[in-house]
């Protein structure tokens, strides 16, 4: 049972007194209804319950007995358990069936009362309510033994059992009148009642066994809720009929009224006595009775007086009035009204005790702790308080003194809330005049009463309150090292908050107006002390040399006095504080030349008025005039006071530049008075301009007034602000700028302008100043709009002559567009610096009067031109960051004085970018058309820039101008036309003339070529960052104005000759048509419909081709491919008209923007111009391959799909007859030439050829690399086509030595490939002859050329390996792998995609067609195709080899083999393919033949070379890997080459096969092998995730593990190969592992995401983590790798982890046991258990369960559900069964081992058999099958009395499973290798550990 919620504190809603109780619940609504005065305890209770009809009758039974009698038990649960059943039961039943328990409810009803637990309490009153509505009358009989219970439950601590119990007593008595009547007749009861309670010890409160602590608790409960309800009972009963509110309401009083307050005021008198007085109560620890106490005796104090007499007057006044050492701020309130209510009742009490020691000291301390927290209670009562105080306690000044001193150190100005600090500063002004106001009262005479008072004004008023409020001063000077007015150093650190000094400076404001209201003459106590105050801060820069003086606070206080005088209409502050003042310090002020006198002196007059200020300060005698004297509290006239302005103010504050000048300009412009504003503005700018020129004709041009006229003029702007606020129709004097405007100052301002280097420090300043326009909102101008223009023109004439001096001739012929008319800028004008300072100049002027410029648009011009030249100079900044040639240091400081201004220029465009859309639409094109001029000239004359940033400048300068000069699309377009625009360097392939053909530049060649590059670069980048639509499509436009709907059609196509341009350029810097152009082409077409761009594509078509038909006798020819690629075939077309057309359409077909329609479309228009008539056009036949090429697979893509939709096998008619017909007279045009081997020149059989070749597409498919016909081709074309190659066959004795032309060679591979993709079946054996000899002949002789290769490396290394000569070794190597033809290249290209289509077909043969009679079915081409396979295997080694001797010499010799092969990408990629086809037993015969070879080099380093290369190929790798990763290689590739191991070892013998291996005999991997496994992974971990050292240690580590999965178990290769993986291996591979894989894991963390949420990085990663596991192969995640991807490294990341966790459980362990991040472990962990731990342990389970141990002493059972092995090992009559439990995270956290019986085995024995299992399992790498048969061998032995090792304790090491084999000479004991070498580096000595002799 435990203290429950809010037991221990009061509820806000129970009362603590009477008084206050009325207030915290309404009063009935009903005005006669009243009860007794509306109260239940303190509190009103309405009468909102009604009470309801009883139900039906029904049959009383023993189940409400029973519940009353479970009342009480101890436990609160039961007890709220019975009294909602008993509620239950109240409800059903009839009242008189409840009438009989009504005495039993009662006496429980009491003990429930004072139950600790808060719930049962009130679930008692909710009960009571249900009785009493059952009953309702018949409960009149038992009320004098409820009510007393009843009256103290009102007062309950807890609010909500206190509402319950009024609810309860609300429904017996609903009306307040009924409620009093029963209080009074049971007003003897209820005191008897209390007097028990009161009388009540925690011993005697229960009789069941409570904790001591509740006890106590209860007992405080019991103790508060009494008193309470007897406060509150004498307050109903005594003073209700004279205090209730609504009392008066009632007719009558009630019945027995008067009985019952004599009953109440008896027992009283008796209470009050019997419990001394309830001062007991008052020490008692808990608030709420000491609260409770002070109630009561408020409540006798004011009910019961006669109580209180001579004999207990002194103790009581004791208690009452020295109460003030209560600190709890609850009970304070009631403290309070007990303290006051008793010193008013009583004030001789304070005759009676030691007021000194009992009450002041105690009060002392009370309020110099800030009332102890209660600051909203005590503070109001202070002034209360005093008034109570009988003035013989008073001790005169002492006393107040103390109280204020006390009351001043607990107010906490630091901490204490904004409210706490207004209730103290309204109690202390309340005190203090109280003070001042009751004097008399404890001062005799007039002369004491006057003392006093000047007493209290000088030591609290002005030495407590003022000199705080001045520490302001102090707190922020922190230089000070005197105490300022005597404070001490520790007030001086104080820093106060702004509010306290706010309310602080009220107060003392509110006090002097109290004083001045009670006797005015006590004012001059602070007014002295104010103006001493004052004088000493202007004074400290004398003593304390401070440069900033703060008179902050004194400003701040002027303000205070100033806002309470207008609220309350007074005059004192002028006449008695300030104007005192200012005529003592005014002298001080201006000899001191102080800003902060001056800007008091400021203050002062903008409060007070000028002139009523200057007759103040000038009414002395000492006045600096000669007019009449004036009274102080009038105005100075207005002709003395121009006169004083002019002599002394206009001098002081125009004297210079300084410190102090801001403040003197506000002086100066706070002392214009209405009346004669402008004849003052006259003589400030007569007086400041005849010191300007007073200052330029003695010759300096450094003159400081110009920055005083700078400040006064904005001062001044700010000045006319403040006076149009709040004005509307009528402008007083000053609110308008012309009303300051003057002519002087325009001359001057105009002939600044037009000066000329040297400029003064602030004549730019002063210009801006008087332009304005520094702001939007800041266009006040002090000159008018004509001395404007004149300014802004002096401005553009300096900016084009520093435009005109520019290094770049192109920013120089943008500066001739403007007319500068530079000869009016003088002779000294044309020196460079001269120019440089005019431009800075002008630049500072646009930059502070901007707005004020944008003000003249309408100047003819003036805004654009100026907002040009400032472009332009932004230019020249963006064109000088590109600038790449050397400068002398003489340009450079001259390029540098430039930049600083072009920087100035960029800087402020950026600033103001957002503001140039506001100009009109002329201003806006005139500086566009200046910019786009200026940037195409750059582009094609400016050869001295880094080309990529000056490109990215030139686009970054379009982009602005467009998003800031461009209001909408249309103009974007204009400005765009204009850039794009035909000029005479641009552009050099197309012209914008479509209908002229003579545009082309066929015959032109451009010197300046590359600024055409140059300009393409230009346009990819715009088309990047502003979109392909808005660039090139002019796509996206709105309806047109009608002004350009007549050129709409003009305007969408006008820029396709640009996209054909571009084409035709193909590569320009940083970029290229196939990277960047048409995939942005791509993508604005799959965006758009395709009717909105359909036109503008087919225009592109037809540039593209007519350019190509007219350069097509350029056209070279490319070797056939099934499908060609952007990346390598469009390169070997030369010529760019049809490269940019076959890779236009090609894009398009390809990303289906186009499909078999439009292919046809093109096929027939394209076909149709071959022949011109008879004739044909050779132009035509020569591009028609190419681009035939791309057509035809589309439309053979949509018949094959057509045919497999109908399933007829019949083509689609309407595209395969059209190319049918077409092809079929092209072939047998063919036919009628002579076979290829009588090749003669001069003829077109070259060209024809590739135009049939070119309609027979095939592509590759599926991972066998089998060609795909994409074609469907009727009999008489296959006919056609098998007579064309069997044509070549009839010349077959001199097919290859007769004609050995490359073309000749070239035309025969790929008719090979043609006819055997389309007609093998219908080869004979001469035709199969004829091709096998041909595919390898072709081959071998490659071979023949990369063997040839791989020799000239090795010489060229081996011949200079002692020389340091790399870049000869470099070009040597680059001579050797340089292939100058590279027609056998191509040839054999075709060679191999014919072999890997016909070895495609050899492996499916013998399984299709069983029937047919096909003469390849035959076998004797078998070894044809072996040696073939052979060839190519030598070719793959070939390159290897040459790239590892280069590899030798050094990284970049590497690089130059790999990159060699590059260059014949395709090709390699055909060896790949039938490198991964070749059967083991031809990569065994390949292997030997290169080891045979006798270079330098192996095949195993060959292979290695390709799989590490530095400029990888993915297929080679692949092909690289799996060779390596396979039998025969994988033995040679991780052990190296020359090394046999056994590892082959029979199922039968392992049982005694190498079981002894020490740790010397460890593998030794090959070097490329082990230092990737031993040291990379240092390296790996800071590189990126895709980084190609890191790809190389994955795949060393994929190739061990993969020779490791493939090695027996227990065999010496595998336990050598373990051996060296736990000895050597660096673990932080793992670590490298889970870098793909924490990031998300993390995110895994803390989203909680479900399986099926999973992030793609770690599904896969999962997915391979469970292949591996299961498969026990890491091939299927080298397959996938390329190209190289985050998510595909982390898939292979997973599955290396998987398989890691499978083969070497243990050596993971141990890098996991050493992580020491808890976060990392936590979700390594989390990832093991959910993905990789279930297949891991069902795999090793159906191991060991499948395992044979072939032994009738031991066998092993396996639980799958519970993830649990039992071995039961037995020997002789002993046995042992021992558990192995996998953990849910295996093999992360390590296997428990348990015995669960054990027969004949002592316990030692049993413990290390135990331990054995575990440290075997533990130590395991490999499956746990293994480790419990070597377990088992272990025990075999030791029965077979083999000694164990003294170390280890075991006869077979946990570890490498050696046997004790080292024994020492004397004690002749045998031990493990690797214990007695664990055991020497530890101990650091070499004795034997059991006898200690030398071992």
């Amino acid at each position: 049972m435990g203290r429950q919620k809010g037991d221990g504190a009061r509820s806000k809603a129970r009362p603590s007194s009477s008084s206050l109780a009325a207030s915290l619940l309404p009063s009935s609504s009903a005005a006669a209804a009243v009860g007794f005065g509306g109260y239940v305890g303190s509190s009103r209770l309405d009468s909102t319950l009604s009470t309801e009809d009883p139900n039906p009758l029904l049959d009383i039974d023993s189940e409400v007995a029973q519940h009353l009698k479970r009342l009480a038990r101890k436990d609160p649960t039961t007890k709220l358990k019975a009294l909602a059943s008993l509620s239950a039961l109240l409800k059903q039943k009839s009242g008189k069936e409840i009438v009989p328990i009504i005495p039993q409810w009662a006496f429980e009803y009491k003990k429930l009362l004072l139950d600790y637990n808060r719930e049962v309490r009130r679930a008692t009153h909710e009960t009571m309510t249900n009785l009493v509505t059952a009953v309702g009358r018949d409960l009149a009989p038992h009320l004098k033994s409820l009510m007393g219970p009843w009256w103290f439950s009102q007062f309950d601590p807890s609010s909500e059992v206190s509402q319950a119990a009024k609810r309860s007593l609300q429904a017996a008595f609903p009306a307040q009148e009924k409620r009093l009547d029963a209080l009074i007749l049971c007003t003897n009861e209820v005191f008897m009642y209390l007097e028990e309670n009161l009388k009540l010890t925690p011993q005697t409160l229960s009789d069941k066994a409570v904790a001591l602590d509740e006890l106590q608790e209860m007992h405080q409960q019991v103790i508060s809720s009494s008193l309470l309800a007897l406060a509150t009972l004498l307050d109903v009963l005594v003073s209700v009929q004279i205090e209730r509110p609504g009392f008066e309401n009632i007719s009558a009083e009630p019945k027995h009224a008067s009985k019952a307050k004599t009953t109440a005021i008896s027992f009283s008198e008796k209470l009050f006595p019997a419990h001394k007085y309830f001062l007991e109560f008052l020490k008692s620890q808990s608030p709420a009775v000491r609260s409770a106490t002070y109630t009561v005796l408020r409540s006798f104090i004011k009910n019961i007086p006669q109580a209180f007499d001579e004999g207990n007057m002194k103790t009581i006044a004791t208690a009452v009035l020295g109460a003030f050492q209560e600190k709890e701020p609850a009970c304070h309130s009631s403290m309070w009204d007990a303290v006051l209510l008793f010193s008013k009742r009583f004030p001789n009490s304070w005759t009676t005790l030691n007021v000194q020691k009992s009450v002041f000291n105690r009060f002392w301390s009370f309020i110099r702790n800030g009332c102890f927290g209660s600051q909203q209670v005590s503070y109001p009562a202070l002034v209360l308080f005093l008034d109570t105080i009988p003035s013989k306690a008073f001790s005169g000044n002492k006393f107040f003194l103390d109280f204020f001193h006390n009351l001043w150190a607990g107010r906490n100005p630091v901490h204490s809330t904004n409210a706490d600090r207004i209730a103290f500063f309204r109690a202390f002004r309340e005190c203090f005049f109280w003070g001042l106001r009751n004097a008399s009262r404890f001062c005799d005479s007039v002369d004491s009463i006057s003392h006093f008072r000047i007493t209290l004004n000088n030591d609290i008023l002005v030495k407590l309150l003022w000199q705080d409020y001045l520490s302001s001063v102090n707190s922020k000077d922190q230089d000070s090292d005197q105490p300022f007015h005597g404070k001490t150093t520790e007030m001086q650190n104080i820093k106060y908050s702004i509010s306290y000094l706010q309310e602080l400076g009220k107060c003392i404001v509110e006090i002097l107006s109290d004083i001045c209201s009670l006797e005015e003459d006590l004012l001059s106590v602070f007014c002295v002390a104010f103006q001493e105050s004052c004088e000493g801060l202007l004074q400290k820069k004398v003593t304390t040399e401070q440069p900033t003086l703060n008179i902050d606070p004194i400003i701040k206080f002027l303000f205070l006095v100033d806002l309470h005088a207008k609220q309350k209409g007074e005059s004192w502050p002028l006449l008695h504080l300030v104007g005192p003042m200012l005529a003592k310090c005014f002298s001080l002020v201006r000899s001191l030349d102080s800003a902060d006198g001056v800007r008091l002196l400021s203050t002062s007059v903008s409060i007070f008025g000028a002139r009523k200020v200057l007759q103040v300060v000038f009414s002395s005698s000492n006045a600096p005039f000669c007019g009449p004297p004036c009274d102080k509290d009038s105005e100075m006239k207005l002709e003395y006071f121009l006169q004083v302005y002019k002599e002394t103010f206009l001098p002081w504050c125009l004297r210079g530049h300084d410190c102090t000048t801001s403040a003197r300009l506000d002086l100066l412009l706070a002392l214009l008075d209405d009346e004669c504003s402008s004849k003052q503005w006259h003589a400030i700018i007569t007086y400041a301009i005849d010191l300007v020129n007073f200052k330029i004709s003695s010759g300096s041009t450094d003159s400081n007034h110009f920055a005083v006229l700078a400040m006064l003029f904005e001062k001044a702007r700010n000045e006319i602000r403040k006076r149009k606020v709040g004005e509307d129709s009528f402008h007083p004097l000053g609110s308008l700028p012309d009303h300051w405007h003057h002519e002087l100052l325009e001359a001057t301002a105009v002939s600044v302008a037009s000066s000329v280097p040297p400029f003064g420090t602030s004549d730019a300043q002063f210009l801006c100043s008087v332009l304005g326009g520094a702001t939007k909102g800041n266009l006040d101008s002090f000159v008018s709009r004509k001395s404007r223009a004149l300014i802004f023109k002096e401005v553009l004439r300096k900016l084009v002559s520093f435009i005109m001096d520019s290094p770049f001739c192109s920013v120089k012929q943008a500066g001739a567009l403007f007319d500068p008319e530079e000869n009016c800028l003088g002779l000294d004008s044309k020196n460079p610096a001269n120019v440089v300072d005019m431009a800075r100049f002008a630049l500072e002027i646009i930059e502070g009067s901007f707005f004020c410029l944008r003000a003249l648009d309408e100047e003819s011009g003036l805004v654009s031109s100026i907002s040009a030249a400032v472009f332009i100079i932004d230019w020249e900044y963006r064109m000088t960051g590109a600038r790449e040639d050397a400068l002398d240091d003489e340009s450079r400081k001259m390029i540098k004085a430039r930049m600083d201004i072009c920087e100035s220029a960029h800087g402020y465009l950026s600033k103001i970018s957002n503001l140039w859309k506001s100009f009109s639409k002329d201003e806006r094109q005139g500086i566009k058309t200046i910019l786009i001029r200026t940037i195409r000239f750059s582009i094609f004359r400016e050869d001295k820039l880094d080309n990529n940033k000056f490109v990215s400048s030139c686009c970054m300068m379009i982009i602005d101008v467009l998003e800031h000069l461009c209001e909408d699309q249309y103009e974007e377009q204009n400005l765009l036309d204009h850039l794009l625009s035909k000029g005479d360097m641009w552009p050099w392939w197309i012209t914008p003339d479509l209908n002229s053909m003579e545009g082309l530049a066929n015959e032109r060649i451009y010197e300046s070529a590359y600024g055409n590059y140059k300009f393409i670069s230009l346009i990819d980048k715009l088309i990047c960052k502003l979109g392909f639509h808005k660039v090139i499509a002019c796509d996206g436009l709105d309806t047109l104005p009608l002004s350009t709907k007549a050129s709409t059609n003009t305007e969408v196509t006008s820029r396709a000759w640009v996209a054909a341009e571009i084409l035709c350029t193909w590569k320009w810097p940083e970029g290229s048509a196939a990277t960047s152009f048409l995939p942005q082409l791509v993508s604005f077409a799959e965006s758009r419909n395709y009717s909105s761009y359909g036109s503008f594509l087919d225009t592109i078509f037809s540039i593209l081709f007519d350019g190509a038909l007219v350069h097509g006798e350029n056209c070279s020819h490319s070797s056939l491919q099934a499908w060609s690629t952007l990346g390598e075939d469009m390169e070997d077309i030369q010529e760019p008209f049809l490269r940019a057309l076959v890779s236009f359409l090609f894009t398009l077909l390809k990303e289906n923007i186009w499909g078999p329609e439009k292919a046809m479309v093109l096929f027939q228009l394209s076909v149709d111009k071959l022949l011109l008539g008879e004739t044909v056009n050779s132009n035509c036949l020569r591009i028609l391959p190419s681009i035939l090429s791309v057509l035809v697979p589309t439309l053979c893509q949509r018949s094959i799909r057509s045919s497999e939709c109908t399933n007829d096998g019949k083509p689609d008619p309407l595209y395969e007859n059209q190319i049918q017909d077409t092809v079929k007279s092209w072939i047998q045009r063919i036919l009628q030439f002579p076979p290829l081997v009588t090749w003669q020149t001069g003829q077109d059989m070259e060209e024809w050829f590739h135009l049939v070749f070119s309609c027979y597409p095939l592509r590759v498919v599926g991972g066998a690399e089998i060609m795909k016909l994409d074609r469907n081709i009727d009999h008489e074309e296959r006919l056609l086509l098998l007579n064309l190659f069997r044509e070549q066959r009839h010349e077959s004795g001199r097919s290859i030595d007769a004609n050995q032309l490359p073309v000749v060679q070239i035309l025969l591979s790929k008719l090979m490939v043609i006819s055997l993709g389309y007609c093998w079946r219908e080869f004979d054996e001469e035709d199969w002859e004829f091709l096998f000899s041909h595919l390898r002949g072709w081959i071998e002789s490659a071979v023949l050329m990369m063997e040839e290769v791989a020799e000239n490396v090795n010489d060229a290394v081996t011949e200079h390996s002692s020389s340091d000569n790399f870049d000869l070794i470099h070009k040597k190597l680059e001579e050797s792998v340089l292939i100058s033809d590279h027609s056998l290249i191509n040839i054999n290209k075709n060679s191999l995609i014919s072999f890997s289509f016909l070895y495609g077909l050899l492996e499916i043969q013998p399984t299709e067609d069983t029937d047919n009679l096909n003469p390849l079915r035959t076998e004797r081409w078998d070894p044809i195709k072996n040696q073939i396979l052979e060839s190519i295997l030598r070719l793959f080694f070939s390159t290897g080899i040459a790239e590892a001797i280069a590899g030798s010499c050094s990284f970049e010799a590497a690089s130059i083999i790999s990159a060699s092969r590059f260059y014949h990408r395709s090709f390699w990629e055909s060896v790949a393919s039938c490198v991964l086809k070749s059967p083991p037993h031809t990569r065994d015969e390949a292997v030997k033949s290169i080891e045979l070879w006798g270079l330098s080099k192996g095949p195993i380093c060959a292979l290695y070379a390709i799989l590490f290369t530095s400029r990888p190929l993915p297929s080679l790798q692949l092909a690289a890997y799996a060779v390596l990763s396979t039998d025969p290689v994988s033995k040679l590739a991780v052990f190296g080459e020359g090394i046999t191991l056994c590892s082959d070892v029979d199922s039968n013998a392992q049982e005694s096969v190498h079981l002894d291996l020490s740790p010397e005999e460890n593998a030794h991997l090959t070097k490329e092998l082990s230092y990737i496994i031993e040291k990379l992974p240092y390296d790996v971990l800071d590189m990126d995730l895709v980084a190609e050292q890191r790809v190389h240690l994955f795949l060393a580590w994929a190739l061990l593990l993969s020779h490791l999965s493939s090695l027996p178990s227990l065999s010496s290769s595998r336990e050598r190969l373990v051996q060296y993986i736990q000895s050597s291996a660096n673990p932080m591979i793992l670590d490298c592992l889970f870098q793909h894989l924490l990031s998300d894991l993390s995110v895994m963390h803390f989203q909680k995401k479900k399986d099926g949420d999973l992030p793609s990085v770690l599904s896969e990663a999962a997915t391979a983590a469970k292949r591996s596991i299961t498969t026990g192969s890491l091939l299927f995640s080298v397959e996938s790798l390329w190209p190289i991807e985050p998510l595909k490294m982390a898939a292979f990341a997973g599955g290396i982890y998987g398989l890691m966790l499978r083969l070497l459980p243990a050596y993971v362990w141990g890098w996991f046991s050493d992580l020491r991040d808890r976060s990392t472990s936590s979700m390594i962990e989390s990832f093991t258990r959910t993905w990789c731990s279930p297949p891991l342990v069902a795999n090793e389970l159906s191991l060991i369960k499948t395992s044979n141990f072939a032994d009738e002493n031991f066998s092993v059972s396996v639980s799958k559900s519970a993830n649990e092995v039992v071995a039961t090992y037995t020997k002789d009559e002993t046995g042992m069964d021992l558990i192995i439990r996998l953990p849910a995270s295996y093999p992360l956290r390590p296997v428990d081992v348990d015995c669960m019986r054990s027969l004949g085995i002592s316990e030692v024995k049993q413990r290390k058999w135990l331990m054995s299992m575990m440290m075997f399992v533990r130590n395991q790498n490999g499956a746990l099958a293994e480790a419990i048969r070597v377990w088992k061998r272990n025990f075999d032995k030791e029965f077979e009395g083999v000694e164990e090792c003294p170390i280890c304790y075991s006869v077979i090491h946990t570890v490498n499973h050696s046997l004790p084999r080292l024994a020492c000479k004397t004690c002749k004991h045998k031990f493990h290798a690797a214990c007695l070498y664990k055991w020497f580096s530890t101990s650091h000595k070499s004795s034997c550990p059991l006898c200690q002799s030398p071992f």
